[in-house]
């Protein structure tokens, strides 16, 4: 996905965590963090504290969303994604992408991989990999306006 593209209808899910969502929810209202992850990726696992920590310090300012995209076979096991989502406290609404509908509609290829939009939709940053929370931090901030 190219910056200020827009925000992609979230279909296809096989499933949803903690709540459904629609692009229409998540756009016009405030800006939207989308965190792409997977069971086997110990990365995500281990940015999972600070993506809960944006969900709880920013949750009336911006939208949080994570989407489960399988890397295996073995990353397709339903139980073992809920019981991770648990384990690592993931209360946001998850779209678990067994198929990679939106995991192709994003044209994403990582996980972990973050996708920050304004309150319009439109694509402001991309970033993947471990670390950079940082440079995350930074970028949500200004889709917020927060002065740094």
């Amino acid at each position: 996905m190219k910056l200020r593209s827009p925000m992609p209808e979230l279909d296809g899910a096989t499933e949803w965590l903690n709540g459904q969502l629609t692009r229409e929810d998540l756009v016009g209202d405030k800006p939207t963090l989308i965190h792409f992850w997977s069971i086997s990726c110990h990365l995500c696992k281990e940015a999972m504290p600070d993506i809960n920590q944006f969900r709880d310090e920013y949750g009336d300012k911006l939208n949080v969303m994570s989407v489960h995209m399988p890397r295996s076979e073995k990353d397709l096991d339903l139980e073992e994604i809920k019981k991770t989502a648990a384990e690592h406290d993931i209360t946001q609404p998850t779209f678990v992408d067994s198929e990679h509908k939106l995991t192709d509609a994003f044209e994403n290829q990582y996980v972990p991989a973050y996708y920050v939009f304004d309150e319009e939709g439109n694509l402001r940053h991309f970033q993947a990999g471990g670390g950079g929370m940082k440079m995350l931090t930074k970028r949500v901030n200004r889709v917020l306006g927060i002065k740094q």
